[in-house]
């Protein structure tokens, strides 16, 4: 039986978008003091787009956004990764924890990739009817 996702906070992608976000800050708050504003701050901010575009996107009313959201976040797990990459050339997480990491956010993008061509575009039949039925009731 599928269950119809009501609620941004029942997708297990958000859900795993806020335990990276929790990660992020854990291996952050080791970072040095003069990295606050740099990398750190860049970091947890990549790390928070995740969660928040996969949210922002389900509030939206079309799929088209819902799915150029869903992008913006596969796009904020890639800045991340990469970030990733420097503190660990940089010394500022163990290559363990970094890889760690890594995977988390690569699982993240292949829920995300999963994700968006799932939510495919309406066949132009689907759209007549939904055209038709604004008609019919005035409804926009």
């Amino acid at each position: 039986m599928i269950m119809k996702v009501k609620d941004y906070r029942d997708l297990k992608v958000w859900q795993t978008g806020i335990e990276i976000v929790d990660k992020v800050y854990l291996v952050t708050s080791n970072f040095p003091k003069g990295e606050l504003y740099a990398m750190t701050s860049q970091m947890r901010r990549a790390a928070i787009s995740i969660p928040s575009n996969i949210a922002e996107g389900f509030a939206r009313r079309h799929t088209k956004e819902y799915k150029q959201f869903l992008y913006f976040s596969l796009g904020s797990c890639a800045e991340l990764d990469t970030q990733l990459v420097i503190a660990n050339k940089r010394n500022y997480i163990t290559s363990q924890a970094a890889e760690e990491l890594s995977e988390a956010i690569n699982h993240e993008a292949r829920m995300l990739s999963a994700l968006i061509n799932k939510l495919r575009p309406a066949t132009s039949t689907e759209r007549l009817a939904t055209s038709n039925e604004t008609r019919a009731t005035g409804n926009k």
